[in-house]
């Protein structure tokens, strides 16, 4: 899953305070939503560096969800503009983004309640035959230590079960860059580990991962760099300790 080094030609219309040279394989500039008469996004920027694991955080109605959702390309944003690998991604269909490289999860499980795990995997897989798709899958839920929930329905799984499983579905698609929805929410301290553990191997192998989610002791622990978003705007930007002691970030969110 090593991701390829691709030339970025977008590479002086970075938002401000990004270093030029910098390999970012996501950069969202300038983005804003509204729904109505509220704001929902209001000119936010973001970069994601290739290989790392970047961070959004922010309180309830900060924006996170819309931010999320216009990289994926299930919303599309007023103003502003999204790239994928130094193309403009901003109107792409969500279909269209994942041929860019892109997997993602939900923070309300999308398994098929009616197939087994491993049907839930096989039934995403693009462009490999049978035998090569359940291969894949069979690997995957080795990696995540889940062979055991191979046969089970998706409506008998737990929560947490379902997250290992949208990881895995998400995999399958064989992604340079990972968007994960809440993937600690709700789930416990052992579980959580265990999913770190998962993503911290996936970085290591090339993998991007750029994810949302309330889980500060998470959050602080796992990400090289985070965001924090209040009422639609970036406010703090820095590495999980700088943001932290952040003021602006005390006051909104802490």
């Amino acid at each position: 899953m090593s991701a390829p080094a691709i030339l970025d030609p977008h590479a002086d219309q970075r938002p401000a305070g990004v270093a030029p040279g910098r390999d970012d394989i996501l950069v969202v500039d300038g983005v804003s939503k509204r729904f109505g008469g509220r704001v929902a996004l209001d000119a936010a920027s973001l970069t994601v560096a290739r290989g790392s694991i970047t961070g959004v955080i922010g309180p309830n109605g900060s924006g996170k969800s819309t931010l999320f959702n216009i990289v994926a390309g299930a919303l599309k944003p007023d103003g502003g503009a999204v790239r994928i690998n130094g193309r403009d991604t901003t109107r792409h269909s969500p279909a269209q983004i994942c041929r860019e490289g892109v997997g993602r999860t939900f923070q309300i499980s999308r398994l098929f309640a009616e197939m087994t795990v491993l049907e839930n995997l096989v039934a995403i897989a693009h462009g490999k035959s049978d035998v090569q798709a359940v291969e894949r899958a069979r690997e995957l839920l080795d990696f995540l230590e889940i062979t055991a929930l191979r046969d089970r329905w998706g409506s008998e799984l737990s929560y947490g079960q379902r997250k290992l499983v949208e990881i895995a579905r998400a995999l399958m698609l064989e992604p340079t860059l990972m968007l994960l929805d809440e993937p600690f929410a709700g789930i416990n301290p052992r579980l959580q580990n265990r999913i770190v553990e998962h993503l911290d191997t996936l970085r290591r192998d090339g993998l991007t991962l750029f994810f949302i989610d309330h889980e500060m002791r998470i959050v602080l622990e796992v990400c090289d760099e985070l965001y924090v978003l209040a009422e639609g705007r970036v406010i703090a930007r820095g590495d999980p300790e700088a943001v932290r002691a952040d003021p602006a970030v005390a006051e909104a969110y802490f």
